[in-house]
Parts: C-alpha cells; sequence; structure tokens
C-alpha cells in the first residue's frame, strides 16, 4: 500500500468514526504493518492536507478526529435547534477546581468553595462525562477523589491537563475560561 492510500484509508476511518481513535486502533487497518512514528508522520500529513477546510484533523487526549473548527462555530450553531447547556457557577467552580486540583474529594471541593457542593452539581459533571470518582481517601468514611475524564478533555480539545489555561482568575472564571477555549459549546462537533 502505498502512502496515498494509506492516508484515504486514515482519512475514511477518522471521517466516519463518532469516537476519537487511537494509534493503536488506526495500526489495524494496517494490520500492524505500520508502527506507531509512521502512522504519526501519516496523520501529521494529513493534517497538513486539511489545513485549509472547514474542518481539521487533531490529536486529543483518547486519540485522533476530525472536528469543525472552533471559529466557524458561531455560524454553524444557527443550524442547531438545540442550545448547549448552562452550567451554574456552582457547577463551573466544581469543575474548575477538580480540574486544577485533582483528585479532590466534595470536603476539598467546599473547603476551597466555602459553601456545600450539591449532589446534583456532582452529578450533572459525572452525566456529562466530564467528572468520575477514581478511588477512595484513606480517610473515616473513604470518600470519593474525583478526576476528570478523557471526554472532558476531548471535550475541550485538549490532549493533557497542562494545556488548561493558567489560574488567574477565581475558580468559575478559570471554568468559564475552558468553556470559552472550547467555544463555549459542550463539544467541538465531530464529524461522523
Amino acid at each position: 500500500m502505498n502512502t496515498a492510500q494509506a492516508k484515504q484509508l486514515l482519512e475514511a476511518a477518522l471521517l466516519t468514526s463518532s469516537e476519537p481513535l487511537t494509534l493503536q486502533s488506526l495500526g489495524r487497518l494496517f494490520d500492524d504493518a505500520f508502527d506507531e512514528e509512521t502512522l504519526r508522520v501519516l496523520l501529521d500529513d494529513l493534517r497538513r492536507d486539511w489545513s485549509d477546510r472547514g474542518v481539521e484533523l487533531v490529536p486529543l487526549a483518547s486519540g485522533w478526529r476530525f472536528q469543525t473548527r472552533p471559529e466557524l462555530r458561531e455560524a454553524l450553531d444557527k443550524l442547531r435547534q438545540e442550545k448547549p447547556p448552562r452550567y451554574s457557577r456552582a457547577a463551573l467552580e466544581t469543575l474548575a477546581i477538580i480540574a486544577y486540583r485533582q483528585p479532590v474529594t466534595r470536603g476539598d471541593i467546599e473547603d476551597i468553595r466555602g459553601v456545600a457542593v450539591a449532589s446534583t452539581v456532582v452529578k450533572s459533571l459525572e452525566d456529562r462525562g466530564w467528572i468520575e470518582a477514581i478511588g477512595h481517601r484513606d480517610a473515616p468514611g473513604r470518600p470519593a477523589l474525583y478526576g476528570t475524564t478523557r471526554a472532558f478533555l476531548d471535550d475541550l480539545g485538549l490532549r493533557s491537563l497542562e494545556e488548561l489555561p493558567a489560574l488567574e482568575e477565581g475558580w468559575s472564571e478559570a471554568a468559564s475560561a475552558m468553556l470559552l477555549r472550547a467555544g463555549d459549546a459542550p463539544s467541538p462537533d465531530p464529524i461522523t
């Protein structure tokens, strides 16, 4: 298989997948004949091929995917019937605290915020797939330790937590900055 055919197969797989694809899963397309470095070179080539189009190929925490360009989101939102969910200040602060201080317990979050964290706030972030219990603290009651998920990173278009914006303001401002970076939408539109 030549390079053009390999890129064509990668492109088709990525455009038709509803989820980001890992290098391992993409390697199976070629019966593992290509190593990860070769796949990265092909993906970078494909990324350059799409550099002047309305969609882009991006590496995320859980793999590679095509998504709409952030600068086009506002115009494309006019086609949507549903509005993206709005999150309360409490939810945004809770999300930011978990993202920047993980792993944390509800008690840690309450200490930082200075107010109780409603179960509905934690539940809404868990239902969105942005946070999960990643363990339990060795303390009385064994409280759950919360951390962010790969879906959180994917939805914000990040490969790792190191790409989070700098924490310059308060917790809700940090969470708002994270969501604004993602186009103030819960997720960049994957191409399916």
